[in-house]
């Protein structure tokens, strides 16, 4: 199993950049940030970040940074299938 990369401290970055750029209590899809890092990285196949980005949210699940939500309640952005919301953690 590979390491945490560049790229996943970049999605990682991008995620809580994006948070704090929003009002308390909103929350960002994955896709933004996974959108961002492509565009900084100068791709165009942001979804081919999507995975990442979702394991980028997990880690920052993990170290009380963020919460993940699927029709508001939180859930594993691992194993949810279908559209998360990413939210700072209160």
């Amino acid at each position: 199993m590979g390491g945490v990369d560049r790229t996943d401290r970049a999605l990682e970055a991008s995620i809580l950049a994006l948070l704090d750029a929003r009002d308390h209590g909103r929350t960002i899809c994955p896709s933004e940030a996974a959108r961002a890092v492509a565009a900084d990285l100068g791709r165009d196949d942001w979804r081919a970040l999507m995975d990442a980005a979702r394991r980028a949210a997990g880690r920052l699940v993990t170290a009380g940074r963020v919460v993940v939500t699927q029709r508001g309640e939180p859930v594993d952005p691992l194993t949810a299938s279908g559209p998360i919301r990413v939210g700072h953690a209160r």
